[in-house]
């Protein structure tokens, strides 16, 4: 993320996370409940893009990916897993020395760097992912441009974010925050976008949409995808062919 569109309040609020991230019942215990049900989302957006078989065990075997805003790693191990050759940017430094610490203790090579996507060397790459990040930036379209300028030809991009709608007002600020779901301030309601909003700013930068769904809550499962879009939903993006 360029000075452009970091926002230091919001990269020293996650950074002052970093310790516990990987406790799925600390103050991340939310993206820990989340992530299961945004991996199988990627798996099969990653299937359907390059025609692999579900079956694969390494359906990113050979390529390249960019999980940006990557918190302490949460996200890009599991690509890592997946075969991929990972890169991870977040913003707070102190969120990538807890990545680099874990991915470490699980005997996994991803190229972490703190600062700015913009930072890095002038590279592409086949898949770019952003979750829950797009709406803590200063200039969400600035950013999708950025992201978009880092995906390589016939690659795929894959966001979520949540919906700026009454429900997600009432639920994911007020209501995640005064109970301790979420840590206090992690949420600017404001910020999020509308899906129309988002596609308009990937539309804006060339890329075509898709594919989107709806990521809601589960009595039985904590998240499931499909559905609602009222509160948090997921974009995949590629170049026209």
């Amino acid at each position: 993320m360029s000075a452009a569109t970091i926002n230091p309040n919001e990269a020293a609020h996650f950074g002052a996370l970093a310790a516990d991230w990987w406790d799925p019942h600390g103050s991340s215990a939310m993206l820990h409940k989340l992530n299961p049900v945004r991996l199988s989302y990627i798996r099969d957006q990653i299937d359907a893009h390059w025609h692999v078989d579900a079956r694969e065990r390494y359906p990113l075997g050979g390529r390249s990916a960019i999980d940006v805003g990557c918190g302490a790693g949460l996200l890009a191990e599991p690509l890592a897993r997946m075969g991929a050759k990972v890169t991870g940017v977040d913003a707070a430094p102190e969120n990538i020395a807890a990545a680099k610490d874990h991915a470490a203790g699980q005997g996994l090579s991803i190229a972490y760097h703190a600062g700015e996507l913009a930072a890095l060397a002038a590279s592409t790459f086949d898949l770019v992912t952003s979750m829950e990040v797009v709406e803590h930036v200063t200039d969400p379209a600035a950013f999708v441009a950025e992201l978009a300028a880092r995906l390589a030809p016939g690659g795929l991009m894959i966001l979520s974010t949540p919906n700026r709608t009454a429900l997600s007002k009432l639920l994911l600020v007020e209501a995640a925050e005064r109970i301790g779901a979420v840590p206090r301030g992690t949420h600017d309601w404001g910020q999020f976008l509308k899906p129309e909003e988002l596609t308009e700013m990937l539309e804006g930068v060339g890329l075509q949409v898709i594919d989107r769904t709806g990521l809601s809550p589960s009595p039985a499962k904590g998240f499931k995808l499909g559905g609602s879009e009222a509160l948090n939903y997921l974009v995949a993006a590629r170049w026209p062919a």
